[in-house]
């Protein structure tokens, strides 16, 4: 286990926001880059002018995941002249709650010693054995954090309870690797939400679409542009504007959905997304399911439609990924809308012959 940390982890950081409320880069190990601080430092919510404390926010840049715990110091002999500071963990997974439980570690650590010394003893020891224990700040075993249980964290239920039949719009854009943005002025809605949403595609299991915290600058801007399609959490509203940015936009706080004409063709509603849209809500609905029951309920759903696509391929020209036979699914004589749908997934699937 220990060595797949040693993989996993990046670095850790340390910001200070001091009496005169400077908010500053102190410590790093091994290195943080010179971009990746300046980011970092505009996340960890101590550079803000509305005061306002964030003590956990994770996100995403250039394949890096970035997790941030921020505390208020309150009689604290070691840290005289602190008045906040932030522990930063950088990594190649997505693991919430796994880096949430280390951070909170360290930060106990430095507010009881204020030097990093002892923080690095302990990022040390989670490196190198995948644990970290001492009486007084608490434990921390790696292998209790299994990333399974980090894609399952979200709750469906409550984004179904939310949106209803318009789940299905999400769910469509998703399967077509479209830009969704999500904007709420309160970040721990926008992660909570915006963590959940990767598992409506739950046969992919891939977390590397989401980036929970974009600020409007143009370094990340430029960052997120190079991604095929992402899920992108904003808490400033004026991204509603930025419809460069988005294929469809989710504005959390009114419960709104908004598919832009651009991908109107590609994400239009027929019989089959009907149907999608009520097995979702049926199973949602259902107070006996849990969240990975009603998960698995829409996988086989999605693994349904993916037979009915592999079912009009073929494989030609010796290459060895099989394409879409557009005649076979003409002759099926699908509706509109289905033929449509499954004419955009296999291109989002990388099954249309160049």
């Amino acid at each position: 286990m220990a060595e797949a940390e040693a993989q996993l982890l990046r670095a850790v950081g340390l910001i200070e926001k001091d009496t005169n409320g400077d908010a500053l880069w102190v410590w790093c190990y091994p290195s943080v880059t010179a971009d990746l601080r300046t980011l970092l430092l505009r996340k960890c919510c101590l550079t803000d002018e509305n005061k306002l404390l964030h003590t956990f926010v994770f996100g995403q840049y250039k394949r890096s995941w970035f997790y941030i715990t921020t505390v208020e110091v309150q009689d604290s002999p070691a840290l005289k002249k602190v008045t906040h500071f932030s522990i930063v963990l950088t990594a190649k997974d997505f693991n919430p709650e796994k880096y949430a439980a280390f951070t909170r570690i360290l930060c106990r650590i430095y507010l009881k010693h204020g030097s990093p010394v002892k923080m690095m003893e302990s990022y040390i020891a989670v490196l190198t054995k995948g644990i970290c224990q001492s009486e007084e700040n608490g434990s921390f075993l790696s292998k209790d954090f299994d990333a399974r249980k980090a894609y399952l964290a979200g709750s469906i239920k409550d984004i179904v309870s939310q949106f209803e039949m318009e789940t299905v719009i999400l769910y469509t854009a998703l399967m077509l690797k479209k830009r969704i943005v999500v904007y709420h002025p309160r970040i721990e809605a926008v992660q909570e939400f915006t963590r959940t949403l990767p598992a409506l595609v739950w046969h992919r299991q891939d977390w590397s679409i989401l980036h929970s915290y974009v600020h409007l600058n143009e370094e990340e801007l430029e960052a997120l542009k190079a991604c095929t399609g992402y899920i992108a959490g904003f808490t400033d509203s004026e991204v509603s504007s930025r419809s460069d940015l988005y294929d469809v936009y989710v504005n959390l706080a009114d419960s709104e959905i908004t598919v832009s004409p651009v991908v109107k063709e590609a994400m239009t509603m027929g019989k089959l997304h009907k149907e999608i849209g009520q097995l979702i809500v049926q199973s949602a609905e259902d107070p006996d399911k849990s969240d990975s029951q009603v998960i698995k309920d829409i996988s086989l759903k999605t693994k349904e439609i993916l037979a009915t696509l592999a079912s009009l391929t073929e494989v030609s020209d010796g290459n060895e990924k099989p394409t879409l036979n557009t005649e076979a699914l003409k002759q099926k004589r699908f509706p509109p809308a289905t033929e449509n749908f499954l004419f955009h997934l296999a291109a989002a699937e990388q099954m249309l012959k160049i």
